[in-house]
């Protein structure tokens, strides 16, 4: 089921507007963050199923989706969070939860430790927070990722070609196609010259990667919040890391998504749906 959130702007830091996604509900807030190169409307599906319990919010960092920022703008982790909180003091609520996948994850977590006790409670999917070694230098400047994403093609004649396109590869084409649907449908903008473009650009998107190695992972023991951190069976970095994070931290669980990726949100939304409802009741 399609929702249709309100959309909000909201004033963060370094000039930044941030695109805020109220989708309503009665019960407690919960707000959803997302993903290196996403958006908080692929986040649509999980809410359609939360919000019978709960007032659903999330939203777009800085770079991504509809939030707007000054040409030049740091993509430091820490920006995120720093939109993170702004976000929850717009709407002021006396307590709230927090969910997040892999980038939004760890704004959560690096939220949390600017502002302690700022959450609830935390249902976070594969975050990544690394501890120094190998696997953190690959992160540095020049990983693949980074590479990648400069490398991504931006534009399409439609949302439809965009859709199709992605519909038929790999990692997308494992997704739920209404979860799609609504990436491709809110994570891509009308371009001047015809057809679409991605909102987060390429070069965006690699320094957001390049800007991963937070240095985290050490502060791990001193974030008291509850904690349920959340891992796929796929065996890649952030799968393999996610219990170790769970384990250092001083509230943590885990909690494993067997025969999913690390694009669980998208691949089962109304499985993550209930894993957050179940954990937070």
């Amino acid at each position: 089921m399609r929702v249709n959130p309100k959309l909000i702007r909201i004033p963060s830091t370094d000039g930044v507007q941030v695109a805020a996604h109220d989708y309503g509900g009665e019960g407690l807030p919960i707000i959803l963050c997302h993903a290196t190169g996403f958006h908080g409307r692929y986040w649509d599906l999980v809410c359609s199923v939360l919000i019978k319990d709960f007032h659903c919010i999330s939203l777009d960092f800085r770079g991504h989706g509809d939030s707007q920022m000054p040409s030049g703008t740091s993509m430091g982790w820490t920006g995120m969070a720093s939109d993170l909180l702004s976000v929850i003091d717009y709407f002021n609520f006396e307590k709230i939860f927090g969910a997040g996948h892999s980038m939004g994850g760890t704004s959560t977590l690096l939220a949390e430790r600017k502002r302690p006790n700022v959450f609830e409670s935390l249902w976070l999917f594969e975050p990544i927070v690394m501890p120094i070694g190998p696997v953190t230098e690959k992160l540095s400047r020049g990983n693949d990722l980074a590479i990648s994403a400069r490398k991504r093609r931006e534009r399409f004649s439609s949302r439809e070609e965009a859709f199709d396109r992605y519909a038929s590869r790999p990692p997308f084409s494992e997704v739920n196609h209404d979860a799609l649907r609504s990436y491709v449908d809110y994570g891509f903008s009308d371009h001047e010259e015809g057809g679409v473009i991605l909102k987060c650009r390429g070069e965006i998107e690699a320094q957001v990667f390049e800007n991963s190695t937070t240095g985290l992972f050490d502060f791990l023991p001193s974030i008291e919040t509850i904690t349920r951190i959340a891992g796929s069976s796929d065996q890649q970095g952030p799968a393999q890391i996610a219990p170790k994070i769970a384990d250092a931290l001083p509230n943590g669980t885990f909690e494993l998504f067997s025969g999913l990726t690390h694009f669980a949100p998208m691949e089962d939304p109304e499985r993550v749906a209930e894993s957050i409802s179940n954990y937070i009741n």
